[in-house]
């Protein structure tokens, strides 16, 4: 089939907006594409700058002419199986507008949870109006969806995003910068709690520096055997080196436990995301080291245990 008419499936210059959406709607529908109807309108809003209140208000016009060649190309991108949120270099979190690429995962609406988890664990421990802030230290941090979100929720905490990529910690200081949050923020290069260890890497903060009160990630934890049988989107598009949690997922974790005794001291909260199945086994390695007197479990909105988070209670 001609490109031609691979672009008559889904668009005519006579279409409305409505048509438009409707019709590449279907046609990505036909093609086994999830979700197809909000993913048309997210890219619709986006090559039309217009919030979905104001979308719904034009819905009747005749499709703008100076857009019906990008029109076009997204939908092509879209139906390859690209994720809407690369298409647009876009993705909210915690009611926040984060820049995303290739570089890194997206932020998921789960990984909320896990905030506001730390939030409410770390304002018991140092109460905002309180003089003693806790460092807070993100690691694997990504688009800094966790750091950037909590230097903006907090913005007396100190908080350190860390990333064994270089061009994902780009891409977090990008959304820091964003967020006016980059002046109360540092970020390191490295491979998890590496750089914080009491003789990190070179280049790293001096860890003397580094005393982290919170340690939190969202580390990569999916089985390598189950890479393949991922979602396309996913598997196809989404960083491995973020995604490939080794044999049984779990590397990252019991690399991180194993890390702890190398820090300046122990995080009087740790709190991991982590995926179907594992957390009672990360609650394990973390009950093992015997240092945080409530180990708790928190399941997200699917009715899936988590989020793991370990607290000390008393202080040094």
């Amino acid at each position: 089939m001609s490109d031609h008419k691979n672009e008559q499936a889904f668009f005519e210059p006579s279409f409305s907006i409505r048509e438009a959406c409707m019709q590449a709607s279907s046609f990505l529908q036909g093609l086994g594409v999830m979700e197809p109807h909000s993913n048309v309108e997210r890219l619709l809003m986006h090559l039309l700058g217009l919030e979905r209140s104001k979308l719904l208000l034009v819905w009747s016009e005749p499709f703008p002419a100076e857009h019906a060649e990008e029109w076009v190309k997204l939908i092509r991108r879209k139906a390859a199986g690209e994720p809407v949120q690369y298409i647009i270099g876009e993705e909210w979190f915690y009611g926040r507008p984060f820049t995303v690429t290739p570089a890194t995962l997206i932020p998921r609406p789960e990984t909320e949870l896990l905030v506001e988890a730390v939030l409410e664990a770390a304002d018991r421990l140092w109460p905002p109006d309180g003089e003693a802030m806790p460092m807070v230290v993100d690691v694997g941090t990504g688009t800094g969806a966790i750091g950037v979100t909590l230097a903006s929720q907090r913005p007396r905490w100190r908080v350190c995003a860390s990333d064994l990529s270089p061009d994902a910690l780009a891409v977090a200081r990008t959304n820091a910068a964003r967020h006016e949050a980059a002046g109360r923020m540092a970020f390191v290069q490295g491979d998890l709690l590496a750089p914080f260890a009491k003789h990190g890497a070179a280049g790293a903060p001096d860890a003397d520096d580094i005393r982290i009160d919170v340690l939190v990630s969202n580390p990569p934890y999916i089985p390598a055997d189950d890479l393949e049988g991922l979602q396309p989107e996913v598997r196809d598009f989404e960083p491995r080196l973020a995604l490939d949690g080794g044999a049984d997922g779990l590397d990252p974790y019991r690399r991180m436990v194993e890390q702890l005794p190398a820090l300046v001291q122990l995080p009087r909260i740790v709190a991991f995301e982590l995926g179907m199945g594992q957390a009672h086994d990360v609650a394990a390695l973390l009950r093992n080291v015997g240092e945080w007197d409530d180990i708790r479990i928190i399941t997200d909105y699917g009715g899936i245990e988590r989020h793991v988070i370990a607290i000390r209670t008393s202080g040094d």
